[in-house]
C-alpha cells in the first residue's frame, strides 16, 4: 500500500534523530541534563538513608557503597556550605562516620541517631548559606539554597508560613533590600524550626514511653539538631553560659535516648530551660493575633461542650470533638504567648496554664468516656480562665482581631467538612450555623462598613449559593455528596480570603471615623425618612396630635438603642449570635405596622374625609384613641429602633478595631448630618401644599415599606425562617440590597411586589371608595 514507503522513511528519520541525540548527549551531558539543586541533593540523601535503614541494613556491604555515594554526592554541594559555616559541615561529616559506624556495628539506634545529624545539618547548612548570602548581597545564591528547608506542620490553626520564598524572590527582583529579605527569612525558618524542636521532644517522649529504641535515637538527635539551628538566637536573649548548659542537656538528652536509658527527667529539664525562649519574636501584630484566637477559642469551648452532653452522657460525640479541637488552638495560642506573659506576671501565667491544663484533661477523659464532667463545671472553669486572661493579656492586645476571627470561621468550616464525611448532616448544619454566628460577631459588619462588596458574596456561599456554586445551606439540607460541599468551601475560602486581605489594612483612625459616620448618616437618613413620611401626613391641628405617639416611640427607640449599646459592650458575643433573630423580630414589628399605617393613610386620609367627620366620630375616637395611640408609639419605635439596632452592631465592630473616641468622632459626624437632613426636610414638608404632601407622603411610605419587606425578607432567609431561591439570570449589585433592600431571590422579589401591590390597591380602592362615597352623599 501506498503509505508503507512513507512509514518506512518516518521511521528511519526517526532512528537517525535518536541516535544522534544519544550522541550528543552524550558527549555534552551539560546540555540536556540539569544540574540538581541543593535542595534536591539534600530531599535525596535524605530519602536515601531511609531506605538504606529500611532495607539494607542485613547488607553492610552494599549498605556502606550506597552511604558513599550519598557522600560523593554531598560534596557537590559541600564548598558553599564551608563558605558560609564550617560547623554545619562538621556536624554533617561527623554524621556520616556516625552511620558508617552503626552499619559496621548492626546498630540501627545509632544510624536512626546519625541519618537525623545528618538531615539536621543540611538543614542547618541550607540556613547559613542563605542568610550569609543574602548578608553578602547575593540573592542568587540565597534563592538557590532556600529550598533547603522545612515548614511548619499545617493544622486547623496553623498553615505554612512562604514568607521566606516571597521575601528571597522579592529581593531577587530588586522589590526588597537583601536585609530586608533577611529578617523574613529568619524570622520564618526560625519559626519553623523551633516548632520542628518542639515536635522531636513531643516523639521523643511518646517514643521513650512506648520503648521504640530507634524512634528514641532519632527523636532526639533531631531535637539537638534543630536546637543547633536556635542557639546563636538562644545565646543572644539568655546569655553563653545558659547556652553551654542547654548544649550539655542535648548532647546528653541524646545519649540517654541512644543507650535506651529512659530519657524522661532530662527531657523534662531540657522543656524546663526552653520554656520562655522564642527564636523568632511574635510581631505586634502576631501577638494581638495569638491573643484573640485565645480568648475566641476559650468562649467556643463551654458552648460545643454543652451541646454534646446530657445528663453526665456523652450524647453528640461531634460536638466534643469540636470542644477539644477549640481548645487545642487556644492551648496553641497560649503556648505561643506565654513567655511574654510570664514577664508581665509570672503566678498568673502559672495559674492560667494550670487551669488550661485542668480544664484539657477534663475534656480528653469526656472524649474517651472515661469520665464526663458536668457542662457547668466546664463553663465555671473557661470563665475563670478568660477572667485571669483579661486581666493578663495586655488591654491593646485584647481588641478584636479580624484574623482571629477568619481562623475560627475556618475551623468551623472543618468541622462541618468532617461531620459531612461521617454523613452527620445535621451536626455538619449546626457547624455552619456555628461559622455564620462568628461571621456576624466582627467579620460582616466591618465588611459593610470597609468592603462591603464581599458581603453578599460570603453570605450568598452560606446560604443559597453565588454562580456556579450553591450555597452550604442548600447542600447540606440537600445531603450534597461531599465534594459537591468541598467545591463550595473552596469558594467560600477564597472569598474569605479576599476579605480578610481588605480587612488587614482598614483600620486607620480617619478610616474608622469615616465609615462609622457614613454607617450613622445612611441609617439616620433612612429613620428621617420613616419620620418626615409618618409626619407630613399629620397635618390639620386635630391630626397633629398623633404626631405625639409617633414622636413619643421613637425617643422610646433612641433610648433603647443606647441601652442596646451598652449591653453590646459587654455582651458582643451573645448579641452577634442571635443578633438577625432578634432584628428579624423588630423588622416584622415594623413592617406589620407599617403595613396597618398605610391601609389606614389611604383609607382615612384619601376618601373617608376623616377630618371632616371629626366632630361626628369623637365618641368612637375617643374610644379607639389607647388603641391608636399604642399603635403609633409602636410604629415610632420598631421603626426607629431597627435603625438603631442595626447601628450598634455596626460600630461595635468598628469600636473593637480602633478605639472608642475614633468610632465616637464619626458618631457625631452621621449624627451632625443626619440632623441637618432632618431639619431640612421637616421645612420642606411644612411648606409643601397639602394635597401634594398628601401624594409625597404616600409615595415615600410606599418606598419605605418596600425597603423594609425588602430588607426583612433577607434576614428571615439567613436565619431560616423562609426558604431561599434564588434568581439566578439577575445580578444586583450589592449596594441594591444596601440601601434600597432588593436582593435577587423570588421571595424578597415577589413579597415587595405583594407590598407594592398591596400601597398600588390600597390608594385606587381608597380613591374608588372616595367617589361612590360623594355619588351617594350626592344622590342622597
Amino acid at each position: 500500500m501506498e503509505y508503507r514507503p512513507i512509514y518506512r522513511i518516518a521511521r528511519t528519520n526517526f532512528i537517525w534523530l535518536f541516535l544522534i541525540g544519544v550522541i550528543v548527549s552524550l558527549i555534552t551531558p551539560g546540555t540536556f541534563a540539569q544540574t540538581p539543586s541543593p535542595g534536591q541533593i539534600a530531599e535525596h540523601i535524605r530519602a536515601s538513608l531511609i531506605q538504606i535503614q529500611l532495607n539494607e541494613a542485613n547488607n553492610p556491604t552494599t549498605a556502606q557503597a550506597h552511604l558513599n555515594e550519598l557522600y560523593r554526592q554531598y560534596t557537590a554541594i559541600r564548598s558553599d556550605i564551608v563558605h558560609y559555616s564550617v560547623t554545619a559541615d562538621n556536624i554533617i561529616q561527623h554524621g556520616f562516620r556516625s552511620a558508617a559506624t552503626a552499619l559496621e556495628t548492626s546498630d540501627m539506634s545509632g544510624f536512626a541517631a546519625a541519618r537525623a545529624q545528618i538531615w539536621t545539618g543540611l538543614l542547618y547548612g541550607g540556613y547559613s548559606v542563605v542568610t550569609g548570602a543574602l548578608q553578602h548581597g547575593d540573592t542568587s545564591t540565597a534563592r538557590r539554597w532556600l529550598s533547603v528547608r522545612e515548614f511548619r506542620h499545617a493544622n486547623r490553626f496553623v498553615r505554612p508560613n512562604a514568607d521566606a520564598t516571597k521575601a528571597v524572590y522579592a529581593a531577587v527582583d530588586g522589590i526588597l533590600s537583601p536585609a530586608e529579605a533577611l529578617a523574613a527569612v529568619q524570622t520564618d525558618l526560625l519559626d519553623t524550626y523551633q516548632a520542628r524542636l518542639q515536635e522531636s521532644l513531643q516523639s521523643l517522649a511518646i517514643a521513650d514511653q512506648q520503648g521504640f529504641a530507634n524512634r528514641r535515637a532519632e527523636a532526639a538527635a533531631l531535637a539537638a539538631g534543630y536546637f543547633t539551628i536556635l542557639a546563636p538566637a538562644y545565646a543572644e536573649q539568655r546569655g553563653e553560659t545558659a547556652l553551654i548548659l542547654a548544649q550539655t542537656l542535648f548532647s546528653e538528652l541524646q545519649q540517654e535516648a541512644s543507650t535506651g536509658r529512659p530519657v524522661a527527667l532530662r527531657l523534662e529539664s531540657v522543656q524546663e530551660l526552653l520554656r520562655g525562649f522564642r527564636a523568632a519574636p511574635l510581631s505586634p501584630a502576631e501577638q494581638v493575633r495569638r491573643s484573640g484566637q485565645l480568648l475566641r477559642f476559650l468562649q467556643l469551648v463551654p458552648i460545643e461542650y454543652e451541646r454534646g452532653v446530657r445528663n453526665g452522657q456523652v450524647i453528640i460525640d461531634l460536638e466534643i470533638r469540636e470542644a477539644i479541637t477549640f481548645f487545642t488552638g487556644a492551648q496553641a495560642a497560649f503556648t505561643d504567648l506565654r513567655d511574654l506573659l510570664e514577664t508581665r506576671n509570672p503566678a498568673l501565667a502559672a495559674t492560667v496554664a494550670n487551669r488550661l491544663a485542668e480544664l484539657g484533661t477534663a475534656l480528653a477523659n469526656a472524649g474517651n468516656r472515661s469520665q464526663v464532667t458536668d457542662p457547668v463545671t466546664i463553663k465555671s472553669t473557661t470563665e475563670a480562665l478568660l477572667a485571669d486572661l483579661r486581666e493578663l493579656l495586655p488591654p491593646e492586645w485584647q481588641r478584636q482581631n479580624s484574623n482571629a476571627d477568619f481562623d475560627v470561621i475556618r475551623t468551623a468550616l472543618d468541622q462541618m467538612e468532617q461531620a459531612v464525611r461521617a454523613g452527620e448532616y445535621a451536626l455538619a448544619e449546626s457547624a455552619r450555623l456555628e461559622a455564620y454566628a462568628i461571621m456576624e460577631i466582627g467579620p460582616e459588619a466591618k465588611l459593610i462598613a470597609f468592603a462591603p462588596q464581599y458581603k453578599p458574596i460570603i453570605e450568598g456561599y452560606f446560604w443559597y449559593g453565588q454562580n456556579e456554586h450553591k450555597g452550604l445551606a442548600y447542600l447540606i439540607e440537600q445531603r450534597a455528596a461531599p465534594s459537591e460541599i468541598a467545591a463550595t468551601r473552596i469558594a467560600l475560602d477564597k472569598a474569605l480570603a479576599e476579605a480578610e486581605q481588605a480587612l488587614a489594612g482598614s483600620n486607620a483612625p480617619l478610616a474608622v471615623t469615616i465609615n462609622s459616620a457614613v454607617i450613622v448618616f445612611r441609617e439616620g437618613l433612612e429613620a428621617v425618612l420613616i419620620l418626615a413620611s409618618l409626619m407630613g401626613s399629620l397635618r390639620t391641628p386635630v391630626q397633629r396630635r398623633f404626631r405625639r405617639p409617633i414622636w413619643i416611640g421613637a425617643c422610646l427607640a433612641i433610648l433603647a438603642t443606647a441601652l442596646t449599646w451598652l449591653l453590646a459592650q459587654g455582651t458582643l458575643m451573645a448579641m452577634a449570635r442571635f443578633g438577625e433573630t432578634l432584628e428579624a423580630i423588630v423588622s416584622l414589628i415594623a413592617v406589620a405596622v407599617l403595613l396597618l399605617i398605610t391601609n389606614w393613610f389611604f383609607h382615612d386620609v384619601y376618601w373617608k374625609d376623616w377630618m371632616a367627620s371629626f366632630h361626628q366620630q369623637k365618641k368612637q375616637i375617643i374610644g379607639g384613641q389607647t388603641g391608636q395611640w399604642i399603635g403609633l408609639i409602636t410604629l415610632g419605635f420598631a421603626s426607629i429602633y431597627r435603625e438603631g439596632f442595626e447601628t450598634v452592631l455596626f460600630l461595635q465592630a468598628l469600636i473593637l478595631s480602633d478605639s472608642i473616641t475614633t468610632v465616637l468622632a464619626g458618631v457625631a459626624i452621621g449624627l451632625a448630618l443626619t440632623t441637618l437632613v432632618g431639619l431640612a426636610v421637616f421645612i420642606m414638608q411644612m411648606k409643601l401644599p397639602h394635597k401634594k404632601m398628601l401624594i409625597v407622603t404616600g409615595i415615600l411610605i410606599g418606598a419605605v415599606l418596600l425597603q423594609m419587606v425588602g430588607h426583612t425578607v433577607n434576614v428571615l432567609q439567613v436565619i431560616g425562617w423562609l426558604p431561599i431561591h434564588p434568581i439566578r439570570w439577575l445580578n444586583l449589585p450589592y449596594w441594591t440590597g444596601f440601601w434600597f433592600g432588593i436582593y435577587p431571590t423570588w421571595e424578597g422579589i415577589g413579597l415587595q411586589s405583594a407590598a407594592a401591590i398591596f400601597v398600588i390597591g390600597s390608594y385606587y380602592l381608597a380613591e374608588y371608595l372616595h367617589r361612590r362615597e360623594q355619588r351617594y352623599g350626592m344622590a342622597h
